[in-house]
This record gives structure tokens, sequence and C-alpha cells, in this order.
């Protein structure tokens, strides 16, 4: 291999009559007067007689042509192959014409692929195209992990990408981008598995319901025998995680009542004047309910019918409406407490006052991942309470053991959500969506982290993008979501082209803590999301499952005349839940006597099917 062509102080031609280059691959020029220098593939080509030099104007000047005959190489018969190579580190002059290029040691290539943290970081996937350093490596990084291939679980034969979680404390919080099926959510989950592994506490938003750990896939060796059974917990809104009434402040009442819809500015004001500190959720949704029904019935209405009930439990009720009518009846518009009250509802409904979220803040104290599931609205609805109490929690504590003063400790924690541009979207604003911007600003010197994925990050909030330091980015098709990235990141025009088509599971790794964009693999998932099975493979499942059962029971009412299929079919209806018509019956009967499976034989009574005691059903 020869550097060919003109070159500059970051990039170089390199051509082989002998080897093939790949994408990605590290390779060394050995310039007789700047020393030796490592850089990466970045475009690859390969030419014969037979195919135009000059393809899509890519690799091909004529000083690339010059170099290649004056270097021995025959363009009219040899097969070559040519790869642009990008330096790790830009060069003092230009890199020499003519210079060698090899592969590199491990040793030489090792910083630019293992972080200063790699005994304690998170072992996320494999370095594509490593395969040629992988045997002179550590055997500390050997034989951790599996991959897939094709469908197949193979052991590992590339270099780990393991991520320097130690090093977000100057660069924090992660993204994750890609289409569906590009392997985004997959690669969450290994994420995720890993913080289970480092006991590093987390807080999931879970909208789809299948970030569920219980579940071991079938890998082989020691890694099929991780277990994560004591390192997470699931809750879900509504049942076992809730909003604790009283603790709400009115500024989070609003956040909770505004996600079922924008407030209006007298609906605002009216949970202003009507919120009491330390309200219970019975005696606020009490105040707005009496207020709404004596706004609808006016003062003297209420003591018209005071003066004439002889219910004493209906009086005291009507003179606590009078009461309230006559301390907020100028304040508060009818229509913007019946607006409070139908919330109100909607989320006791719900669920969501009907606990709090003491075991979340229990779990992050352990140092487990907890796992929030609930509908996407509803997520909605809690993210922005459970954020800022959770945030607030651990910035207190560091405030004040900056202070020397003495509290509980609340640990550091990552929050990792799923479909993050719902929480805090770009062109409007959520009840999230402030909280998110300040953990995203300010969260670093607190210790709390963010881990956004989405599918669409050009509706993400600019500022919640522009500080997530870290991004794997998966297969995109959308231009406006590739710009965004181009944006937002150091790939370059090579690496974007290639993001419509890459595989799925395959990302480029763009962060400052590895001062370059790295091409990865995801490694195998230790456990399996619920949702794993195939569709299509289930239907056929169940619908085997059915056929299975259907037969049972025709074989069950063998022999069966034509005259009785109408009670047959009841029977088999009232025995498997299958409702079938006569019609669709026989058509059945008659097509497993032309599998052989029955005979068919005329009677007086009409035709009779019974069983082929040769072939058994």
């Amino acid at each position: 291999m020869q550097v060919v062509g003109i070159t500059t102080q970051q990039e170089f031609w390199s051509a082989s009559k002998d080897r093939k280059f790949r994408m990605n691959e590290m390779l060394v020029v050995e310039d007789n007067f700047q020393g030796e220098m490592i850089g990466e593939v970045v475009e690859t080509s390969s030419y014969n007689r037979y195919i135009p030099f000059s393809v899509n104007n890519a690799v091909v000047d004529t000083a690339v042509l010059k170099s290649l005959e004056m270097l021995g190489y025959d363009i009219n018969a040899d097969t070559i192959h040519i790869a642009r190579v990008r330096l790790m580190v830009e060069a003092t002059y230009p890199v020499e014409t003519g210079a060698g290029v090899r592969s590199p040691k491990f040793k030489e290539a090792e910083k630019y692929v293992l972080p200063k943290n790699a005994y304690k970081g998170l072992v996320i996937g494999a370095i594509k195209s490593s395969e040629g350093i992988y045997e002179e490596m550590d055997n500390a990084f050997k034989d951790i992990l599996y991959m897939y291939k094709d469908g197949i679980v193979q052991e590992q034969k590339e270099v780990p990408f393991i991520f320097d979680i130690h090093s977000m404390s100057q660069y924090p919080h992660i993204g994750f981008f890609g289409g569906s099926g590009s392997g985004k959510s997959f690669a969450v989950r290994v994420l995720l598995e890993e913080l289970m592994k480092h006991k590093i506490p987390a807080v999931v938003f879970d909208p789809h319901f299948e970030m569920d750990f219980g579940t071991m896939a079938n890998l082989g060796g020691e890694a099929g025998l991780s277990n994560f059974s004591d390192t997470y917990k699931c809750l879900q809104v509504g049942y076992n995680v809730g909003v604790n009434f009283t603790t709400l402040s009115t500024m989070d009442l609003k956040n909770l009542l505004s996600a079922s819809g924008a407030l209006s500015d007298a609906m605002s004001l009216a949970i202003d004047i009507l919120h009491k500190r330390k309200d219970s959720f019975n005696s606020f949704s009490e105040r707005v309910d009496l207020l709404c029904e004596g706004l609808e019935l006016g003062r003297s209405r209420i003591q018209e019918i005071i003066g004439g009930s002889n219910n004493r439990y209906e009086r005291v009720r009507l003179e606590q409406m009078l009461d309230i009518v006559s301390e907020y009846a100028n304040q508060v518009p009818l229509l913007s407490v019946k607006g409070i009250a139908w919330r109100l509802k909607r989320l006791q409904k719900e669920g969501i006052f009907n606990s709090d979220i003491t075991p979340v803040e229990d779990g992050l104290k352990k140092g487990k991942l907890v796992v929030i599931q609930g509908g996407a609205r509803l997520l909605q609805v809690f993210a922005s309470y459970i954020l800022n109490n959770l945030y607030q929690r651990r910035r207190t504590y560091r405030d004040f053991s900056m202070k020397r003063s003495s509290m509980d400790y609340f640990p550091p924690f990552m929050l990792v959500t799923d479909e993050a541009h719902m929480l805090a979207p770009k062109a409007y604003d959520t009840p999230a969506k402030s909280i998110m911007k300040e953990i995203a600003q300010e969260g670093r010197k607190y210790g709390v982290f963010l881990v956004l994925a989405t599918q669409r990050p050009s509706l993400l909030d600019e500022t919640v993008t522009a500080q997530l330091n870290s991004k794997f980015i998966f297969r995109t098709v959308r231009a406006s979501d590739i710009s965004i990235i181009k944006e937002e990141t150091d790939l370059t025009a090579e690496e974007a082209k290639r993001l419509p088509y890459l595989c799925s599971g395959d990302a480029f790794f763009s962060s400052a803590i590895m001062g370059r964009t790295i091409s990865i693999r995801i490694r195998a998932a230790v456990t399996e999301s619920p949702h794993f099975r195939n569709p299509f493979d289930e239907l056929k499942e169940v619908r085997q499952a059915g056929e299975q059962e259907i037969m049972r029971v025709i074989r069950n009412k063998l022999p069966i005349v034509e005259t009785s299929l109408l009670a047959t079919v009841n029977e088999i209806f009232e025995e498997t839940g299958v409702s079938l018509e006569q019609m669709e019956l026989k058509q059945r009967l008659d097509q497993m006597v032309m599998e052989g499976k029955l005979i068919r034989k005329k009677t007086p009574f009409g035709l009779m099917y019974e069983e082929n005691i040769e072939i058994k059903l």
C-alpha cells in the first residue's frame, strides 16, 4: 500500500493491488520526513480497465492516475483498490506521495479506540473494521460481548466500543437519533443493561412498555447468565406511582392540568386563587365542585334551597357552597372553573393521585433502574412533576453539602426517555419542557444527566439538542433530520450520505469525549424486549392454535350429519369461542375429506362425515 496523488495535511489517497480497503479501518502512513501518522479510511473504491476511472467525480484526478503509473501500477491490467484516508491528527506538512502505508498495531491505535477509563466504562458494542488489531488487544477486552450478524449470535471479533461514563461530568447528556427499525431502542436497552451492571441510578420513561428486563436472551456462555431482577423495578403511573397532591405547588398543579390542554389566562388565574397550600385532592376538588355548582345556581337560588331544606347534611353543604360563592364569585368565571373541574376528574380517573413517588426515590437510593410505564399522554402529565421533584432533591442535597450542612443523601441519577421530542418539542411548550431545558443546561453541576432518544431530532427543542454532548446516530432518512444531525455533530458529508443506508444496529458515535466520529455496531442485548416476537409469527401461532382447537372439537363430535351442522356450530362456539357459519363448517369438513382425514357418506338423513380410521386426525 502506498500514498498516491495530491495530498494535504489532513488527507491522502492510498492505493493497493493486493488488498481491498474497508470503511473506517485505520491505516498508518510511514512518512520519511514527518514520521508515522495514523488515519482512518473515509472513502473506498476499486478500479480496473472495465471501469472508468472517473466515477461520479470521486477518486479521480489525473494526479492520482499518474502517481499510480509512476509507482508501477498497470492501470490497463491491474485491479487497483483506492482509499481516501483522513489523518487523526493534522500533519505539519502534506503527506509524502509514495510513502508506504500499513495496518496499525494495537498499541498505535489504542488511544483512538479505547477511552481513558475503559476498564470502568459501559460496553455498548464493537468498533467496525477493527478486526485487524483485535488479537493484539488486552485480554480484559476480549470475549466480553456478543454480536448479531444476519440474525445469528456471534462471538466478539472486533475491538469493543466502550463509553466512558465518567467523562459525562465534563461532557454531559446523550442523544440517540434514528428512524423506526434502525436499532435505536435496542441500543437504549443495551445502555440500560450497562447502567444496571454498574448500579448507576436511573429513571426511565417507557411509553411503549418495552423496557422490561425479566426475559433473558439466549446468547450462550456467560452472557446468558446475567440477571437483573434485583437491579431494576417497573412502576406504572396511576397504579403504583403517582402524585401526592398535598406536595403540589400551584405551578405544579398548573403543569399537571395543562397536560390535558392549554390553560387559558382565566383558568390559570382561577387556579392561583383557588389552590391553597397543603390542599389535599379532596379539599381542592370539593372547593372547585361547590364553586362550579354554586355559580350555576346563583346566591339567591342557593338561599332559597337552604330555606326549604330539612336535611341537616344538605343544609351544611349548601351553606359551604354559599360561602365559597360569596368569596370567589367576582374573581373566577364559571367556564374557567368548569374547565378545571373537568381536568381534575380526568386525572383522577387515570389514578394519578392514588400514589406518590416514594417507590422511585427508594429505587434511586438503592442504585436501581426505575422504569416508569404509562401511555404517552399520561407520561407527559407525570414527567414535569417527577422531574422537578427529583432534580430539586438532588440539587438541594448538593447545595447543602457545599455549605457543609447535614441532609439525607440523594444520589446522582440519569433520566432516560424515548420519544423525547414529545416532552421537549421545538414548536410549542409542554409542562416538562422547561425543567428538561434546565437539566440540560445546569444538570451536569448536580450530577443529573439526560439520555434522550427520538426518531425526529428536528422536532426536539434546540436548546436541549445543543447540550447533548454524545450522540448515537442510526439510520435516518428525512432530510430535515439529517440536516440537524450535520449541524449538531462532526459527521462529514460522506458519513451523512450513508445515514439512509445504515443497517439496523449500525451507528455513528459523535462525541467530544473521543474527539472524532466512530462507526460502531451495537452488541447483542442480554435481555429481550416483550415486543421481541415478530407479530406475523404471533398471528400464525394464534391461528394455528385456533385451528387445532376447532379440529379437536370436530373430532369429538364425529360422526357429523349434514342436518346437525347448526348444532355443531353452536357447540364449537360454546367450547372454543370461535364463531363459524354452517357453510364455513361444511367447507372445512369437505376439505378434510379431500385430505383423506374424513370419509363422506350418503345417508337417508343427508351426508355424514366420519373419521377415516386409516388416517387419524
